[in-house]
């Protein structure tokens, strides 16, 4: 039982010692709600944010490895679509070239399909010229490929090769000034074209594959990044159910305090009230 004094009032001092405590709580608490993080920042616990500090560094790393990778699945998937473009001009091609192969086709006729088949040969050169995405052209003759960045360290890369599809090419053997006007031009150009459907089937599949591998790894970075914000969260994030139920505790517990503390501040009075 702690004793009466008008010296020193004990009960009030630790009224007051109690009455702090629940303003340094509620002001905790308070803090968690506006911020809804319970580690907002070193002080509040030092190494919980340093690790968080980390992961946070490793998510925006990983950014950017996604949009090396978004990039890289864009500059293949041109390079696929104009691929395809250029297999369809050479079916086309072929076309002509066996029908220029018919020993009994007239002077003019001849010249129509030599033209027709000209015209397919250029526009292969101008899709192959224009199958460029943020500066990559996988198909042209000097293009050398590309690396996207793999993980978040920069110390892997996914690395996809070129494939030269211009005219006169290994992939496209089909040169660019060839031409079906005469018998023999004909079944030497249908010779190449043939060999050049088979060469860009090959280097479209290679593409496929190399798009595919960038789509895979895309998501799986995604979803890493996704686990490493979760971690992050779960290392900061404050339960605002329970912070919430917390601070009507704390608010309730601080008006008990106010009262105690007054209450206590009056025990002298009464001690003098006595000696009147």
């Amino acid at each position: 039982m702690l004793s009466s004094s008008v010296n020193t009032n004990v009960g009030a001092m630790i009224a007051l010692q109690n009455l702090n405590a629940t303003n340094t709580e509620l002001q905790i608490t308070q803090n968690r709600i506006n911020t809804g993080k319970k580690v907002a920042s070193a002080k509040d616990n030092g190494a919980i944010w340093a690790i968080a500090q980390g992961q946070r560094s490793d998510i925006g790393a990983l950014s950017a490895v996604k949009q090396s990778l978004d990039r890289g699945v864009a500059a293949v998937d041109v390079a696929l679509a104009a691929g395809e473009t250029v297999s369809d001009l050479l079916l086309q091609m072929k076309e002509k070239a066996l029908a220029a192969t018919d020993e009994s086709l007239s002077s003019a006729a001849r010249t129509a399909l030599n033209e027709d088949f000209q015209a397919l040969r250029d526009q292969i050169a101008s899709v192959t010229a224009n199958a460029e995405f943020n500066g990559v052209n996988l198909l042209e003759q000097s293009a050398t490929g590309f690396q996207a960045l793999a993980n978040a360290d920069g110390t892997s890369s996914l690395t996809v090769s070129a494939e030269d599809m211009s005219l006169g090419s290994t992939t496209v053997t089909v040169t660019a000034s060839q031409g079906i006007d005469t018998l023999s031009a004909a079944q030497a150009a249908l010779t190449d074209v043939d060999e050049s459907i088979d060469n860009v089937s090959g280097a479209l599949a290679r593409l496929g594959t190399k798009s595919k591998a960038l789509e895979t790894h895309t998501t799986f970075v995604g979803k890493l990044s996704d686990a490493l914000e979760s971690g992050v969260g779960n290392l900061v994030d404050a339960d605002l159910a329970k912070e919430s139920a917390k601070l009507q505790a704390l608010q309730t517990k601080q008006q008990l305090g106010v009262q105690a503390l007054s209450i206590a501040n009056q025990t002298p009075q009464l001690v003098l009230s006595l000696f009147q």
